[in-house]
């Protein structure tokens, strides 16, 4: 474990990583906040309490509280593999510069897309973000692919 630590490579992939796992879990407060700002819940327990008027017009679906969730499974669904991917990819010895172009355009990629999800930009905006940031994940697997078939 020591050995890994004086990695550089490994050093910046963990650094990256952890910028977009916590980004990922900061979409849950963000998911809270919407619910709260725009009055929607989902489960019934949120609303205990209120009459069943109050209910009917908070136990609903508001299309911003959607997009953030929407924004929040997109991150699931590429962080993860980023960061499994990342992992092996590291383990597998580039050139720390070619790391770095890596991880630094995943994660720039992956704040942009939360921002044009967000903020409503026009496509393609998220769009190309979710394309490049695959291309990014593709990319190191194919290193890891390499690497491996070539032993």
């Amino acid at each position: 474990m020591a050995e890994l630590m004086e990695n550089q490579v490994f050093m910046a992939f963990t650094t990256y990583a952890a910028i977009v796992v916590l980004k990922m879990v900061l979409m849950g407060p963000l998911t809270a906040y919407f619910r709260i700002t725009r009055g929607s819940f989902a489960n019934e327990e949120d609303v205990s309490g209120k009459s069943e008027e109050q209910k009917k017009k908070l136990l609903r679906t508001h299309p911003d509280v959607e997009r953030v969730r929407r924004c929040h499974l997109n991150d699931l669904e590429n962080v993860v593999p980023f960061v499994l991917v990342g992992l092996l990819y590291a383990l597998t010895g580039p050139e720390l510069s070619t790391a770095l172009l890596h991880f630094r355009i995943f994660t720039g990629c992956r704040i942009f897309h939360t921002i044009a999800y967000v903020s409503v930009l026009p496509q393609p905006s998220r769009g190309l973000s979710y394309i490049v940031g695959m291309l990014v994940i593709i990319s190191m697997a194919y290193r890891v692919l390499s690497a491996v078939l070539l032993l």
